[in-house]
């Protein structure tokens, strides 16, 4: 047996080769480390034994990576994951603390809502972030490869809020049910409850219901003085009590269209001068896990 530890170099602000070395794994047994940045997971796949086992160790954007890489192939395997990103939202929503032991996540990445940008298609495994969070994303993302050093999420959003995003108008179809917004601060559409490295923007979302609904939210209509004061009340997980700024919506089918390109994120990965996006879900029966 053989243990394929995948991890990403980039994850953790560059230190993800540094928390390897709380892997808990037995020591003994032969290890292979991929550098998932530069490596074809093809071959990697086809050339697993029966009792091999793949550990994924990064942040929620490393997961996001294996699961679009794969997309199609059939892996009986084994798959781990080791939390040991900046973020890692999905170890939140699932209970996982990032010095758990590897945990398997087989059945969380089967089904996956998949989204459609720019005629290109992608599954996530948290969330898509549309506006301010998509600007906030690309923000991080940019001071991380220009300093090398961690970058924080919430200080990035308060200038944003403050000054640097402009608000959009937003065109919105849940399940054929029409919504125009002016002033959109966000058009996020959840499969999980965390984005941000914590910040609970559908508190009510449950990636384990039989249904297999998303959350979508929308912020808007509001000024930079009121969001700067309904904003804290999204890490309490409390903002959906502010009806006349904040509406939320569970379906199977999403598509959010804007009125000016803006960044958005797929599990805190970006992708710049987006005008529109749709999500559809997969009318299956959601994974039960048992607790963690």
């Amino acid at each position: 047996m053989k243990y394929y530890i995948l991890f990403n170099p980039l994850a953790a602000s560059g230190s993800c080769e540094n928390k390897l070395e709380s892997l808990s794994i037995n020591k003994d047994t032969n290890q292979v480390f991929y550098d998932i940045t530069s490596n074809n997971y093809e071959n990697l796949i086809n050339n697993l034994e029966n009792d091999d086992k793949i550990i994924i160790c990064g942040g929620d954007g490393t997961i996001n990576r294996f699961i679009n890489a794969t997309e199609g192939m059939k892996i009986k395997n084994d798959i781990l994951y080791f939390a040991a990103g900046s973020g890692n939202d999905f170890a939140k929503d699932i209970g996982v603390l990032e010095t758990c032991d590897p945990i398997k996540i087989n059945d969380y990445i089967e089904n996956l809502p998949l989204v459609t940008i720019n005629n290109k298609k992608y599954r996530f495994l948290n969330g898509i972030g549309f506006g301010i969070d998509g600007y906030c994303c690309q923000e991080v993302n940019r001071l991380r490869r220009e300093t090398g050093k961690k970058v924080h999420y919430v200080p990035i959003a308060l200038k944003g809020l403050f000054k640097y995003y402009t608000p959009t108008n937003a065109e919105i179809m849940v399940d054929g049910k029409k919504f125009f917004y002016s002033r959109v601060w966000m058009a996020t559409s959840m499969k999980g409850r965390y984005f941000g490295g914590g910040i609970k923007i559908a508190p009510d979302q449950d990636r384990f219901a039989s249904d297999g609904k998303i959350t979508f939210l929308a912020a808007h209509n509001m000024s930079r003085f009121r969001i700067l004061t309904v904003f804290p009340s999204i890490f309490k997980g409390t903002h959906p009590k502010y009806t006349q700024y904040v509406d939320i919506h569970k379906g199977y089918e999403v598509a959010v269209k804007f009125d000016r390109p803006t960044p958005l994120q797929i599990d805190g990965e970006t992708i710049e001068n987006v005008t529109e996006y749709s999500v559809c879900v997969p009318l299956v029966k959601a994974f039960n896990p048992k607790p963690v």
